[in-house]
Order: C-alpha cells, then sequence, then structure tokens
C-alpha cells in the first residue's frame, strides 16, 4: 500500500497496537465460565465464543450476543448496576472488573511492529485517531505509552455519551474521520476483529486492514477487509 493515498490512519486498539485482547479473552472466560456454571449450563465457554459473539463489540453487546447464543434472557439492567447484578449490565461490569485487575497487575505493552509503524505515521504527518469499544483504552493507551500518539480517542465512553452505534456499524469509525477532518475515503481502518473489518466495510473508507491475531485472513476478507497482514510492521 502507498500511505500517500491516504490523510489518515484509525486503529482499533485491543489486538492491533496491544495485546490487551488476551487480558480481554481470560477475562470474558473466567466470567462467563463463573456464570454458566452458577445458570447450570452444561455447555462451556469457549475461545470459539469469544471470537463470534464478544470480539470488538462494545461490552454490554457482546453480553447480550453470548447470552442469546446460550438461550439466556436477562434484563438489560443500567450501566449503574454492580458486577453482582445478574443483569447484562451486571456482567459487563464484572467483566471490567476483572480486565482491570489483570491490567494493573501485569502491564501491557505494545506489538513492537505496531509501534514501528504508529512512529512511521506520525513521521509522515499522518493524522492518528483510536477507535475502540473498551471503556478503558485511554487507560490501556498510557500503561503502553502510546497515549501521545493519539489525541484523539473514540471509545465505549465516547461512544455512549453520544450515542453512536457500536461495530459492525460504522459509526464511531464515521465520527474519528469527522474529527480528524477527513473524508472516510482518505482515511485507513486497521482491524483484527470481524466486526471491525465489517464496520470499515460499512462506513466505505478508502481500505481496510485486518490484523491477523487467531481470527483468520480467510474471515477477515469475507468480512470487509482489503488487505490482511499479520503484523503492522508489514505496512511500514
Amino acid at each position: 500500500m502507498d500511505w500517500s493515498d491516504y490523510d489518515a490512519a484509525l486503529f482499533d486498539l485491543d489486538g492491533v497496537i496491544t495485546p490487551t485482547a488476551e487480558v480481554h479473552m481470560h477475562a470474558w472466560a473466567e466470567m462467563f465460565s463463573a456464570f454458566l456454571v452458577a445458570e447450570g449450563v452444561d455447555e462451556p465457554y469457549t475461545d470459539a465464543d469469544y471470537f463470534t459473539y464478544v470480539d470488538g463489540k462494545p461490552r454490554y453487546d457482546g453480553v447480550r450476543s453470548f447470552l442469546e447464543s446460550r438461550g439466556i434472557e436477562l434484563d438489560e439492567g443500567d450501566p449503574s448496576d454492580s458486577p453482582d447484578e445478574r443483569t447484562v449490565s451486571g456482567l459487563g461490569n464484572r467483566k471490567n472488573d476483572y480486565f482491570e485487575r489483570v491490567l494493573q497487575r501485569d502491564g501491557v505493552k505494545a506489538y513492537p511492529g505496531s509501534r514501528k509503524l504508529v512512529e512511521a505515521l506520525q513521521e509522515r504527518g499522518i493524522a492518528m485517531a483510536v477507535v475502540s469499544s473498551s471503556r478503558n483504552a485511554p487507560e490501556v493507551l498510557r500503561v503502553a505509552e502510546m497515549i501521545d500518539f493519539f489525541p484523539t480517542i473514540v471509545d465505549g465512553r465516547v461512544a455512549g455519551d453520544r450515542h453512536l452505534a457500536g461495530k459492525p456499524a460504522p459509526d464511531t469509525f464515521l465520527f474519528a474521520a469527522q474529527q480528524l477532518g477527513v473524508e472516510p475515503s482518505r482515511a485507513v481502518v486497521l482491524e483484527d476483529a470481524l466486526s471491525g473489518v465489517a464496520a470499515g466495510k460499512a462506513g466505505h473508507f478508502g481500505l481496510v486492514v485486518g490484523v491477523d491475531r487467531g481470527v483468520g485472513a480467510e474471515a477477515l476478507t469475507k468480512n470487509g477487509a482489503d488487505v490482511v497482514v499479520t503484523d503492522l510492521e508489514e505496512l511500514v
């Protein structure tokens, strides 16, 4: 690809800039596994469930999607619900507690190839933003010492405050491009989640890059990726 064809790069965070997808995966697995046992559900939670129902989506959407796969209906509740509440919001908040503990305990570093690309784009004067469903995005970027590269962060809190639909809808990416003053056709979306590349395709962005961290190149391409790489250093 030729970066001179584009004015902006819109990065997902988890699994694209930082390996926090693994932290999320572990947090979801622990939370849902304990919940299913308590509910008396025999079919266990698996990594495949994460990629199919949870990956890349806003937290409560992920909870709702997974519960539907098991035929479980819960009240929506409210974002202020306690993590102990048996509601969609309560389960989402419970997962967030797991995530925050692991992040503070173990820390997180950016993928070396991702840092190289971000540094190269900064030198070229390419505008950059992080577009993440996570409400923890600013804290993750701070811990990873990457926050100074991204004055524009469209995370779960921003999306909620502005009533932006989450991925696979393109709304958060379109809002980020608007904040940067860039037309979607001149922006590149970089995503590792199926819902993320689908959002890039739906928004008619200039290029959608799928980062294969385990989902598979075929699935990323099928859902909207124009190009698939295994490491962002390939794009430097």
